[in-house]
């Protein structure tokens, strides 16, 4: 009973004073079709030989991108991390420390975390930027939220080029705080009039850039229109990388900025942790959500970090808090900071453009295959094209093959039949000729 210290009359004592009659009933909130009918089909204990090998056989099933010619992206790309950022962060100081509510014990953390705000208000174009969020998806939905107690609206319009993730945080938290959202089609083409949809109960426009489909736009005149009627202007950016290359969002009148920071110091992981970006104007910081770290100086006068603006609502009244989130992905900022650092600004446009010019060579070798076509004109690694089959069929073909060829628009937006025929792929540093040239055989091939 090493793992197990409570007995039987120890859980029955704890839920008759909490006054639940079971463990079952702490979960009624969660809906019956997301609940397990059984345990799940695993042995119920193993020696820990076996377990390796149990799991190592599991995940044999994957073909990961380390692997094998990739090209997935739709929000989480293969980006190369130096060495030097996995052996650093496991150092003992970063690797288990937690909160740093006691500054005096915690200037490191602090000031590495002062260094990330730096660098994410820097790469956005912004003046103020938190010590990071848990992923580009929540990050997104905070801003939406930010927004609406800003403009006291709550009424948010969402672009049809929001990646699917974000969109559907967004509306969960919409429909247990109240607000409503107006969201466009997804549109491969990236035609939509979101100026249109502004109204006088408008909160904020949420865009991407760029875009789900990869393309890129300005949104200076829509940032125009959004402050005309008193709304704001949310841009989120799923590819940071793009942003040693592309216009920063500030430049474009942005009034907050979101990111998924993954791109950088960070791996796939099959999903995660991530790390969420998150910056804004001055004039907006009370009202941002997270942590914030800033510079003071201690009774010596010697330079010094502080968490601060940060109440303690935040932590423990959660009611009254402007935002439950109150904690960051620490490790995976700390990451973040160390890959920007060893790139400096030289060297972060120097990866842009290395992912650019990948994408532009697989783009023109992938359109002279017959029945495929680019439907992206303007983008930066990412854009989508139209197969004369449903795009799920081919990438499941092109996996058999060995090759991850891309996402289909469909494993994200199921519910759109039109768009069935389209994949998304992406081409960063990590790809190189011969893996173009495995693809594009690839695809030929699968498409005969």
């Amino acid at each position: 009973m090493r793992y197990l210290p409570l007995t039987e009359s120890d859980r029955r004592a704890m839920l008759a004073r909490i006054g639940v009659p079971s463990v079952d009933s702490l979960f009624r909130d969660v809906p019956e079709s997301a609940r397990l009918a059984g345990p799940v089909d695993l042995p119920p204990y193993q020696g820990e030989i076996s377990v390796e090998r149990t799991i190592g056989a599991m995940a044999a099933k994957n073909l990961s991108p380390s692997k094998a010619p990739c090209f997935l992206g739709a929000g989480a790309y293969r980006h190369h991390v130096p060495a030097a950022v996995d052996h650093l962060i496991q150092r003992g100081e970063f690797l288990t420390s937690y909160t740093p509510y006691q500054p005096e014990v915690a200037q490191g953390t602090l000031q590495y975390l002062f260094e990330f705000q730096t660098q994410v208000a820097l790469i956005t174009g912004m003046e103020v930027a938190n010590a990071s969020m848990y992923d580009g998806a929540t990050a997104c939905a905070e801003a939406v939220m930010m927004a609406n107690r800003v403009t006291r609206r709550s009424r948010a319009v969402l672009s049809g080029a929001l990646h699917p993730h974000y969109r559907d945080v967004i509306a969960t938290h919409a429909h247990f705080l109240g607000f409503t959202l107006e969201a466009g089609a997804p549109d491969p083409a990236g035609v939509e009039d979101l100026a249109a949809l502004i109204d006088d109960k408008t909160s904020c426009v949420v865009v991407q850039n760029p875009g789900f489909f990869g393309n890129l736009r300005d949104y200076t005149k829509l940032a125009e229109a959004a402050h005309a009627k008193g709304a704001l202007l949310v841009v989120a950016v799923a590819e940071v990388v793009s942003l040693g290359a592309v216009v920063p969002p500030g430049d474009m009148g942005a009034d907050i900025v979101v990111a998924e920071g993954q791109s950088l110091g960070n791996a796939l992981s099959f999903g995660g942790p991530y790390v969420g970006l998150f910056a804004t104007r001055d004039k907006y910081l009370r009202q941002m959500p997270g942590r914030l770290c800033g510079e003071t100086v201690d009774a010596d006068g010697r330079r010094g970090w502080v968490l601060t603006l940060s109440t303690r609502e935040q932590h423990i009244r959660r009611e009254k808090a402007t935002s439950n989130i109150c904690t960051n992905s620490g490790l995976c900022a700390l990451a973040f900071t160390m890959h920007l650092t060893m790139l400096g600004e030289a060297g972060f446009t120097r990866l842009a453009a290395l992912n650019h010019a990948a994408a532009v060579a697989l783009a023109e070798r992938l359109a002279k295959i017959k029945g495929v076509e680019v439907v992206t004109e303007s983008f930066f690694n990412e854009f989508t094209l139209r197969l004369p089959r449903p795009a799920a069929e081919v990438a499941e073909r092109l996996a058999a093959k060995g090759i991850l060829g891309g996402v289909p628009a469909s494993r994200l937006l199921p519910d759109k039949p039109e768009l069935a025929n389209l994949l998304i792929v992406a081409a960063t540093e990590t790809v190189s000729e011969a893996d173009m040239d495995s693809l594009a055989s690839g695809l030929a091939e699968v498409l005969k």
